[in-house]
């Protein structure tokens, strides 16, 4: 009896393990065909998230419209304009200050390589001008025998370029819809879903809306705070275009990594040939600082709070987006984790046991009765 019915244990174990080992492969393999599907439907899927994401951001002042008798139609068109308006009016409040200063910056770009030049004349570096004009033709002749891949860099970059301004149409009217008929939406889908899918999904979506929300919240009071504290040194140290710099700061805090490193280099840049090399070392200390404190302080206890998940975790899917997926992972990094921790919670909601209800004990005159 011992020997078979340890047999039997052993085969049932194995049996388990198979069952168990088939039902992770096929769980690997659905999440891989997911993960293929996303991303031949990525090209569309892209416009619709940054939408979606324009939407949480224009939708408060569509909903007090809505709330003041004003017809769907026409408060989401109000908004989007506006939109359209603000937008356009940030690049031009960037790009006019700079360009009434540009023969002034010109002037000071000249002077400020005739500095360095000079600068790098004398000790430690010692560099005469018979090495820097070496240096400088050997620079002609690498950038010459790559003209080649610069123009099919460069032509790949307007293709880019491009396709991010169809996106950007195409996101700007799914916005428009999306502010006229999204309160219907939900009541539309869960009609068109069978059985318990007709109140999870729903659901799920809602709470999904919600977290959204709050990332964009959170993601612009971060720019906020990079803004006035790079706004506040730029203007300590005199910079004359300490504004629009201040308001390209905010604008690419939205673009993880790739938007603070842009405009941290063009504050530099402006620092250095307007009020020399000092003052440039000085700014680039400030943004390191305040990124610094963004990266490690302010962004994982703004977006933890508003998201509710922990500083630890926005720090991690930041990390991992972006170093899988790059410059979009890392924007869209918090978002996608919010999202899952809304589903996980929602799924834990409805998995776990509820408490029984225990029986009244019964009184023996009852029990008597019966």
């Amino acid at each position: 009896m011992g020997p078979g019915l340890n047999s039997r244990k052993a085969r049932g174990a194995l049996r388990s393990s198979a069952s168990i080992s088939l039902q992770m492969l096929l769980v690997l393999l659905a999440t891989w065909v997911t993960l293929w599907l996303l991303g031949k439907a990525w090209p569309v899927l892209w416009p619709v998230v940054i939408a979606l994401l324009l939407t949480t951001l224009t939708w408060p002042p569509v909903r007090f419209l809505r709330r003041h008798k004003w017809p769907p139609a026409l408060a989401a068109t109000l908004v989007t304009l506006l939109f359209l308006v603000v937008a356009i009016g940030t690049l031009v409040g960037i790009a006019v200050p700079v360009g009434a200063k540009s023969g002034e910056l010109a002037d000071q770009v000249v002077a400020g390589i005739a500095e360095l030049r000079d600068w790098a004349a004398g000790p430690p570096l010692n560099i005469s001008d018979d090495q820097a004009n070496e240096y400088l033709n050997t620079a002609v002749d690498k950038l010459q025998a790559s003209v080649g891949s610069i123009a099919t860099a460069t032509l790949n970059g307007v293709g880019s370029v491009f396709n991010g301004l169809v996106n950007t149409i195409l996101a700007l009217f799914l916005m428009f819809f999306f502010l006229k008929d999204g309160p219907r939406f939900l009541p539309w889908l869960s009609r068109q879903l069978p059985g318990r899918l007709a109140t999870d999904v729903p659901a799920v979506a809602g709470r999904s809306w919600d977290a959204l929300g709050s990332f964009v919240r959170s993601q612009a009071l971060v720019g906020m705070i990079d803004a006035v504290l790079i706004g506040i040194g730029l203007f300590v140290l005199g910079v004359d275009l300490w504004l629009p710099l201040a308001v390209l700061t905010f604008v690419t805090a939205f673009v993880p990594i790739v938007g603070a490193l842009f405009a941290g280099f063009v504050a530099v840049v402006i620092t250095f040939v307007t009020n020399g090399g000092t003052d440039a070392l000085i700014v680039l200390a400030i943004i390191v600082a305040v990124q610094q404190l963004e990266g490690n302080v302010f962004q994982p206890m703004v977006q933890s709070r508003g998201l509710g998940l922990h500083a630890g975790v926005v720090l991690l899917a930041v990390t991992l987006g972006s170093s899988l997926y790059g410059i979009v992972g890392a924007l869209l990094a918090v978002p996608v984790a919010a999202l899952l921790a809304v589903l996980w919670n929602y799924l834990r909601e409805q998995l776990t046991d509820r408490p029984v209800p225990v029986p009244e004990p019964r009184s023996a005159e009852s029990a008597t009765v019966d």
